[in-house]
């Protein structure tokens, strides 16, 4: 082939591959415009539907930053840490399962000797309450009573009474029962009274409750005005407490209730909180009449355990103050 044909040849093939390529560009460019109207059109359509949902830009943006900050502070765990925050508090009823299941493992073994046996051990949880008032009301905390079927209420003394939930409230955690066992025979007066002020910082106070199925002495001080994560309704106190111990007076040191024990902050021992009594007078206000079979007469002015010392006021105390179990 002669030279001039060669460079003509290579001049078409270069010319073919160039326009090749530029075939294959104009595509790829139409393709990338296509989809770029696409998205404009998408956004177009997606303005319109923000447009029609909030009605004007100034709402729509609101609510994007909103879902912006909430995504933000989720993925910055703030959630978790409220959630590990709030997972610090215990509350103390006293959880008879375990209890329970160690009774039937003995009843089964007696159930052997003997079949006409049964298993005594149903209820579920225990705590404490202790009477507000002479005609048999009692209170506790909601969390103790929440789930209950039936409850029965025992003294120092052994002494069980059958008891009705009268009220209940979960913001307060605080619950009113009512002694409807006709065993029951209403008291004279209440030794104790509630104190009308908040109490003092660094206050002696004592508790006494059921974290055992005898009745436990506890003492300790007034540690902060507020409770848990800064609760207002209730006090901290440096007293070690134990499951069970849900629902019981806490005392100064004359003899007057100033809170109602509700729970502990996990891994601080002796770090525990109260339900401040201006809580629970509050509650007992707020009681609709009709729930009421007759009215609920609080401890009158007379502290009868004003200048006695620990020992006689825990004696004089304690046939007020009961286990509560829960069935």
């Amino acid at each position: 082939m002669m030279p001039g044909m060669l460079r003509e040849y290579a001049k078409r093939k270069e010319f073919k591959e160039n326009l090749q390529e530029a075939r294959a560009q104009y595509f790829e460019e139409n393709s990338k415009i296509k989809e770029l109207d696409n998205k404009i059109l998408i956004n177009k359509h997606e303005s319109k539907f923000l447009w029609r949902r909030f009605k004007v830009n100034a709402v729509a943006a609101a609510a994007i930053a909103i879902i912006t900050a909430f995504s933000t502070l989720w993925l910055s765990g703030y959630y978790r840490n409220m959630e590990q925050s709030s997972s610090n508090y215990r509350e103390l009823r006293r959880d008879m399962n375990t209890v329970k299941r160690d009774v039937n493992a003995q009843n089964k073994v007696l159930q052997g000797i003997n079949p006409d046996l049964k298993n005594t051990a149903q209820n579920n949880f225990g705590a404490t309450g202790f009477l507000i008032s002479t005609n048999g009301y009692v209170v506790t905390n909601h969390h103790v009573i929440a789930d209950a079927d039936s409850v029965q209420l025992q003294n120092a003394g052994g002494q069980s009474y059958r008891a009705s939930v009268v009220y209940m409230n979960a913001e307060s955690d605080l619950a009113i029962l009512k002694i409807t066992d006709q065993a029951f025979k209403e008291y004279k007066n209440i030794p104790y009274v509630f104190k009308e002020k908040e109490a003092e910082l660094g206050e002696d106070v004592f508790t006494l409750g059921y974290p055992r199925d005898e009745a436990v002495y506890g003492q300790g001080y007034l540690s902060s005005m507020s409770g848990y994560s800064g609760d207002t309704s209730a006090y901290q106190i440096s007293i070690p407490l134990n499951p069970g111990n849900s629902g019981g007076p806490l005392l100064d040191s004359k003899g007057q209730v100033i809170g109602i024990i509700s729970g502990k902050q996990a891994g601080l021992d002796g770090t525990s909180f109260a339900i401040k009594t201006q809580t629970l007078v509050s509650t007992l206000s707020g009681i609709p009449a009709d729930m009421l079979e007759e009215p609920v007469g609080l401890p009158g002015k007379r502290n009868h355990l004003n200048g006695l010392a620990r020992t006689e006021q825990i004696k004089r105390i304690q046939d007020y103050v009961f286990m509560v179990k829960v069935f």
